[in-house]
């Protein structure tokens, strides 16, 4: 009998040898396949069920294991699971009794980065209250747009440290009135009229806990937030996230192994899905401690990992660029991040930064607001943003098929069906809408929303969800992420929506028509900002003019920093602005021709961009 266990033992790590000499990721699939099977089964027990089981549920349940566990840690202060829930039931009733909110109101939070984020969502969660994240960049029109879609009455803000906040609220306020809209500060006074202070009521409210029943009517398809995203085209639109979605966003931590002994970083803005679903909701999911910081600081960001312990973090591509650029001290490897969790890191980024900073397993993530489909690099191989399994093409069922970019449309055959490329050819990732997958759309916008389905893909009658990025994947199905299509692009972490930039472009006297999109900048990540425009009949460029026009209404990172002047602007068939050779020719005024100019901001203009500019932009010596 021992010679038979031997033997089988023997054969049993041969054949383990032979698979990973074969397969070479096949224990890290099974290792993802089995997570996300463990996800699958509680989304499943979660979705039946009754009543709902959400992440606030969740939430209480870690507060009543561990209350006095540290949840948040910021500025110096320590806020325990149990106080947090304490001062979100306080901000549930005095919103109850200040604001009437009943289970579905909408409300709108215009807040930064700080502990009463989470409390005032949580105390909206326990109301069933949707809350609607706005991005405290934007400003004027954008600000009132984004009113519009999600179909808020009340708008919840704070401004203590950051004054353009008030600013920005107080720009807005009168046409909020108009509209019926009131507003609310987090804090004991406020000399603005028509913006009422709430801190007051809110401390003497009553911290017992609330009864479930307020939320009674949450399902899985339920709406929790609408979190702003540029998508495609115009205006920013309100991404419907679900219950669900945010299930399946606040376990991707669980996927990438971490626990309820880890520590979170979260300096990304809590109004993305990153840092606050992924990053601060998927803390409450694990019972984990959360690091929150008011925005990224390279020069702090070790420092503190070292101070808290932390072994989780979060980035976006440009952070770790930005780190990477930091003066190399001999302390860097000395800390305990085991994990980076995040998306956009570029290769010779990704390589730097384990080289300098040690074996750190980092997760790269693609997906988007409001899409059905994520991908993710649990193997750590560089450059790649996913991986391709069995398990997943269950789960997201997708293809990758050929488009034309310069008719910006999928290439389809004589079938009317679009065609799947080849290993290695890039194509347009687009995901199947199933109950599985579900695409919830945009909140007041049917037309956004449909922009992004296509159908008959790959059978009559089917329909799949647009992302609208170009990917490709290699033979060992690695997915790699190779550009963006249509009128956005990324900068500094965020969506850029070229038509809103470009109508801010023509209020300046002297613009006729304005086409913006991203161009590359050697060493950075994503596109940055550039406009080709045409002048109106008899006028020059008025770079102080156009430069107030951009800086008094388009957030920092979506502001044009090169500007080119053209005789006439260059149309499709269909009257579409051409941008493609436009970003390929990018803006090294030794190429071009056309007048090119730089929008410096040390001195609050556009400057003539010289190629002796282009060569201080191209060797970092100008910071952008």
């Amino acid at each position: 009998m021992l010679v038979f266990f031997t033997v089988a033992a023997g054969l049993a790590l041969i054949v383990l040898f032979l698979l990973r000499e074969r397969f070479p990721y096949f224990f890290q699939d099974c290792a993802y396949m089995l997570r996300r099977l463990r996800v699958m089964i509680r989304m499943n027990k979660y979705r039946k069920s009754k009543p709902f089981y959400s992440i606030v549920d969740r939430f209480l349940d870690a507060a009543s294991r561990h209350p006095s566990k540290v949840f948040i840690h910021f500025e110096g202060r320590a806020y325990s699971y149990g106080e947090v829930d304490k001062q979100s039931n306080k901000v549930a009733r005095a919103l109850q009794a200040e604001v009437r909110l009943q289970e579905g109101d909408s409300v709108a939070l215009f807040l930064a980065n700080e502990p009463s984020f989470v409390w005032t969502w949580l105390g909206l969660a326990k109301l069933g209250c949707p809350a609607a994240l706005l991005n405290f960049n934007i400003r004027s029109k954008s600000l009132l747009h984004c009113f519009s879609c999600c179909g808020a009455k009340v708008l919840l803000t704070y401004f203590p440290v950051f004054a353009e906040l008030q600013d920005a609220v107080e720009e807005i306020l009168p046409t909020l009135k108009e509209q019926g809209i009131r507003v609310f500060i987090l804090s004991d006074s406020c000399s603005v009229p028509d913006i009422a202070p709430l801190s007051v009521k809110i401390s003497q409210a009553s911290d017992e806990p609330l009864s479930p029943a307020l939320r009674s009517n949450a399902t899985i398809r339920t709406t929790a937030l609408c979190i702003f995203t540029s998508g495609t085209t115009g205006l920013s639109k309100a991404a419907i996230i679900t219950h669900g979605k945010i299930w399946g966003a606040s376990s991707l931590l669980i996927t990438c192994g971490v626990t309820a002994d880890d520590i979170i970083y979260v300096n990304l803005p809590l109004y993305h899905v990153a840092g606050f679903v992924v990053g601060t909701m998927g803390a409450m999911e694990r019972g984990m401690t959360v690091i929150l910081k008011r925005r990224f600081s390279a020069s702090q960001f070790w420092d503190d990992c070292r101070k808290y312990n932390v072994t989780v973090v979060q980035y976006i591509g440009e952070t770790l660029h930005f780190l990477c650029n930091t003066p190399k001290k001999d302390n860097e490897k000395n800390h305990k991040v085991r994990l980076a969790i995040g998306n956009g890191l570029r290769s010779d980024v990704w390589s730097e930064f384990l080289n300098r900073f040690g074996d750190i397993k980092v997760r790269e993530i693609y997906g988007a607001t409001e899409g059905n489909i994520v991908l993710m690099n649990y193997t750590s191989k560089i450059g790649a943003v996913g991986r391709r399994n069995i398990l997943h093409q269950f789960m997201f069922p997708h293809a990758f098929i050929k488009f034309d970019v310069e008719k910006e449309e999928p290439v389809r055959n004589s079938d009317g069906l679009c065609i799947k490329v080849s290993t290695g050819e890039t194509g347009l990732l687009v995901s199947k809408i199933t109950q599985r997958s579900p695409f919830s759309g945009y909140a007041g916008n049917k037309q956004q929303t449909e922009k992004k389905l296509l159908r008959d893909v790959l059978k009559k009658g089917d329909l799949y969800f647009n992302t609208g990025d170009l990917l490709r994947f290699d033979e060992e199905n690695f997915v790699y992420f190779q550009d963006r299509v249509g009128d956005t692009f990324r900068w500094k972490g965020e969506n850029v929506a070229t038509s809103e930039v470009a109508d801010i472009l023509t209020m300046a006297h002297c613009v006729l028509e304005a086409n913006v999109y991203g161009v590359k900048v050697e060493g950075h990540e994503g596109r940055i900002g550039m406009a080709a425009i045409t002048l109106k009949e008899g006028e020059d460029f008025d770079c102080s003019d156009t430069y107030k026009q951009v800086s008094n209404h388009v957030p920092a990172y979506a502001r044009p920093r090169f500007i080119r002047i053209q005789p006439c602007l260059e149309m499709t068939g269909t009257f579409k602005m051409k941008k493609v050779k436009l970003v390929e020719e990018g803006f090294n005024p030794a190429h071009i021709e056309d007048q090119l100019y730089f929008l410096d901001t040390d001195r609050r203009t556009y400057v003539p961009l010289t190629e002796e500019i282009y060569r201080a932009i191209s060797s970092s010596e100008i910071k952008l």
